[in-house]
């Protein structure tokens, strides 16, 4: 058979703990953007379809960073239930080596590399697409929809806009608009007619004004002129538009391959650096083989921290994504601005992941102690267990202590009988 028994049980808990866990990280970053999405609903008329197809849109972008997390996390709980429970032992007792058992970890790890694959060359850059075109439908129902006439208008950023009339074929009538965008110059415009003409390209929309006036003051309010035009467009910028994008998605922004391949060719026609997108274009391949790294480094650690319990466990995972994350933030933006080589650099935490899954797989294998693993783990649990007990001292009640006095013992009757009759035994000798 392709797969054996034990092959089978150890593939099945880790999809099950890897499933949990990848489903528990996501909903934690989710949290921080529930409230965004409540007052999107109550107070911007959104719609709950649009929700669910905006927090669709932004999953890609958490199953980037949740997968490896989840892939680390089965592992260690995995193996370290093996252990507590022994039947690590029961299993290195029918004579199966290190590697032998690590058969299950390594398809685990090519099905967690490959979901990994997916989501950061296909997903991330269709949900990112996806959920720019649908801020974009939102952007332009609210602009037909909220111009109404003879009322003045402040949606629009760094724009009042008044209309006298508002037909439905997004057709303007009596425009005038108060243009602050530049505080030095603040213009006044006054047109006969305008139309509101969507830009699906550009993801913006514009206003188009017939036959008007520019009236603008400047040099501190000191000259006056004015311009008339024929035709004249205007943005028009919701403040939704970037509070959006920037609450709703997590930063992770990346093109596809193809278009970050075109960006990088045309910098460099152009003279200009290409640090950022040559390290954008090499963490798609880096963070996938973290996945492969993440399943064979978790096994060790689950049992080696066996003796510390599921907290134990918990405490090594968090400990070691911190570091991982910590590092791989810092070499890139070491990479970003040119310091170290832009495409090794998000490669620089897997390389020390790579010694670190070869040197515990060959002690393993060879079952001979590592003490700076050993010591490694002992310091975590040690940390994990101080603030086990300091939180659980928080919780329960202080208990007045009593002072130890000590008791002198007091004679029985039966006692006091016997020393009279040895007393009178003695006077009668």
């Amino acid at each position: 058979m392709f797969f054996k028994t034990i092959d089978k049980y150890i593939l099945r808990e880790l999809l099950k703990i890897f499933l949990i866990s990848i489903f528990a990280m996501t909903m934690i970053l989710y949290l921080d953007k529930f409230l965004f999405m409540a007052e999107m609903i109550v107070n911007r008329g959104v719609s709950f379809m649009e929700i669910v197809r905006m927090m669709i849109y932004i999953s890609p972008a958490f199953f980037a960073i949740t997968i490896p997390m989840a892939v680390l996390m089965a592992s260690v709980v995995t193996f370290n239930q093996f252990s507590a429970s022994n039947e690590w032992v029961a299993m290195k007792s029918c004579n199966w080596s290190f590697l032998e058992l690590m058969k299950p970890v390594l398809y685990f790890s090519l099905f967690a590399y490959f979901l990994a694959n997916i989501v950061m060359f296909w997903a991330l850059p269709w949900g990112n697409q996806s959920y720019k075109v649908l801020v974009y439908d939102i952007i332009k129902n609210r602009a037909n929809v909220d111009i109404q006439p003879n009322v003045f208008n402040r949606d629009f950023k760094n724009l009042i806009l008044l209309v006298k009339e508002h037909q439905e074929n997004s057709l303007l009538k009596g425009v005038f608009i108060a243009d602050t965008t530049n505080s030095e110059a603040p213009q006044i415009i006054t047109s006969e007619q305008g139309v509101i003409f969507p830009n699906p390209e550009t993801l913006k929309i514009q206003l188009k004004l017939n036959n008007g006036t520019i009236h603008e003051l400047s040099n501190e309010r000191g000259d006056y002129q004015t311009l008339n035009f024929d035709r004249y467009d205007i943005n028009l910028s919701l403040p939704d538009t970037e509070r959006l994008e920037k609450e709703a998605l997590v930063g992770n922004r990346e093109l596809s391959y193809s278009k970050i391949k075109e960006k990088i060719r045309d910098m460099k026609i152009k003279g200009l650096p290409t640090f950022g997108p040559e390290v954008e274009l090499s963490k798609k391949f880096s963070i996938p083989f973290t996945c492969l790294l993440f399943a064979f480094l978790g096994a060790p650690l689950g049992i080696k921290s066996s003796r510390s319990g599921k907290s134990g466990s918990f405490g090594i995972t968090v400990a070691v994504i911190m570091v991982y994350y910590v590092a791989l933030i810092m070499t890139q933006n070491l990479g970003r601005i040119g310091k170290i080589h832009s495409y090794t650099s998000v490669w620089i935490p897997n390389i020390i992941l790579i010694f670190m899954v070869v040197y515990t797989t060959y002690k393993m294998q060879k079952e001979l102690p590592f003490k700076f693993l050993e010591n490694f783990i002992d310091f975590l649990i040690t940390i994990v267990e101080f603030f086990k007990n300091l939180f659980s001292k928080t919780n329960k009640r202080p208990i007045r202590k009593i002072k130890n006095t000590p008791i002198t013992p007091r004679p029985s009757l039966e006692g006091i009988d016997q020393l009279r009759k040895v007393s009178d035994l003695k006077k009668q000798g």
